[in-house]
Formats: structure tokens, C-alpha cells, sequence
């Protein structure tokens, strides 16, 4: 249990790619926070987690509000004591053709992929900063390491969260604390499969060759699974990978390289 001294919260950790990571850090023995905007699904999560004999607590925030942030890390705190590890899970995605993006959406869209990760990481700083291999980890995108068409707020602000993570490796690296971004290509998570209906809405096609269209984008030719995700954030918050910091890693089968 590697990570038995550990306390991790994840934001958007109830379903998809969260709820994943949610349960690799518990197969180590991680006390868990799992933070969302939905009681009820963060409960689902806690409940099966808890099943297993995890210590889970939940907190509901947006991510994007400043006072919710610090609210629900206290709370956090008050159940299983200082945040060591930190996942920025939270996201959201909305497609559109680069001359319609309102400024509202652009600001939206930066908001929950972007902004939010400086509040958590300005929340748990002190946390994390001060533990014994503290680690962040930012769920990021291949959206950050390149370029889609028709998701321009996404693609900037997943390269900025990115950015982020590589500046903060260098401001704490003697602290022992390591900033990271994880990269998935299209996943098997309700983000995509509402990719998927959107295409399908707007071209007439098939879901099953919308999808398609997506999977094209991977040279293994599938969607990416969020336990292999949350594999990679496991890996990264080990001890044994304190020498990696500042990266972001790819998990998309070949995308990029």
C-alpha cells in the first residue's frame, strides 16, 4: 500500500475518468476526497469505494467559484487531514466553428479547464508543498500537445493547463513535490459520447460512424478506457516517480508522440 499516508482529492471524481483514478489510488491505500458538482454521484462513487474499505469523504463545488473551491478542500481537510496529492479531473467541452465562439463560451470553457486548476492548486499548495511526495496531477488532453478543429477554448485552455503544470514543476521542485499532466485521446467517458450525438445531430449520420470518426484519430483504432488513464495518474503519484515532473504524458495509443 504505497500510498497509505496519503489523502487525495480529485475534482470531477464521480463518474468517467475520476471515478477511475478514484479507485487506482484506493487499490494503494490513498485516503480519498472526490469532489463534484453532483451529490448524488459523488455518493455512488464513495459507496463502492467504501465497500472495499477506502476512506472516502465527498464535497460538492464548482470548481470555477472561488469560495466553493475553499469551502470543500476544508472540508476535505477537517475529514482526512492535509491534500497531498491533488488531481485536476474536472472538464468540460463544447465544439463549435472558431467564428461563433462567443465570448461566453470562450469563457466558459476556460473557466471549468483552466481557471479552475489554479484555484485547486492555489487551494492545496500548502498541502501538498509540505507532504512527503506531494504530487498534482492535471487530466489535460492530446488538446493540449495539438490542435482540433471547431474546439478552439478547449485546445487553448488544455494547452494552458499544461503550461501550468510545467511551471509549477520548476517553482516547487525542492519542495519534493512533482506537477504533471496526464493527455488522453478520445476516451470512453459521457464527454465524448456527447461529442458523438452532437456530430450525429448536425451531420446525419449514425452514432456508430460518428464514433468511428473519433476512434480514426487513435492509430490503435478504439477509444482510450478510463482505467488506462487513471493507470498512468497512479503510476505518477508513486514514490518512485518523484523524478518525473513537468511532463505530459499521452495516453492515446500513438496520437502523439
Amino acid at each position: 500500500m504505497k500510498l497509505a499516508n496519503h489523502h487525495a482529492l480529485i475534482t470531477g471524481g464521480g463518474t468517467g475518468i475520476g471515478a477511475a483514478i478514484a479507485h487506482a489510488l484506493a487499490s494503494e491505500g490513498a485516503k480519498l476526497t472526490l469532489l463534484g458538482r453532483r451529490q448524488d454521484v459523488l455518493e455512488r462513487t464513495a459507496d463502492a469505494l467504501r465497500a472495499g474499505g477506502t476512506k472516502v469523504a465527498t464535497a460538492t463545488a464548482d470548481v470555477t467559484v472561488h469560495s466553493d473551491v475553499e469551502v470543500a478542500f476544508a472540508a476535505a481537510r477537517a475529514a482526512h487531514g492535509p491534500i497531498t496529492i491533488l488531481v485536476n479531473n474536472a472538464g468540460a467541452a463544447q465544439a463549435a466553428p472558431f467564428g461563433k465562439v462567443s465570448a461566453q463560451i470562450w469563457r466558459g470553457i476556460m473557466a471549468v479547464n483552466l481557471d479552475a486548476v489554479m484555484l485547486c492548486c492555489q487551494a492545496a499548495l500548502a498541502d501538498v508543498t509540505a507532504a512527503e511526495n506531494g504530487r498534482i496531477v492535471t487530466i489535460a488532453s492530446t488538446a493540449g500537445l495539438k490542435g482540433y478543429a471547431y474546439a478552439a477554448p478547449y485546445v487553448a485552455a488544455k494547452h494552458g493547463a499544461i503550461g501550468l503544470m510545467r511551471a509549477l514543476a520548476i517553482e516547487l521542485a525542492r519542495t519534493g513535490t512533482t506537477a504533471n499532466a496526464v493527455c488522453p485521446g478520445f476516451t470512453a467517458t459521457d464527454i465524448v459520447e456527447e461529442a458523438v450525438a452532437n456530430i450525429a445531430a448536425k451531420t446525419g449520420r449514425s452514432e456508430a460512424d460518428a464514433r468511428a470518426e473519433l476512434t480514426k484519430f487513435n492509430p490503435q483504432g478504439r477509444l482510450v478506457t478510463p482505467d488506462e488513464v487513471a493507470a498512468t495518474v497512479l503510476w505518477l503519484c508513486l514514490p518512485e516517480s518523484g523524478a518525473v515532473n513537468g511532463q505530459a504524458i499521452a495516453v492515446a495509443g500513438g496520437e502523439v508522440m
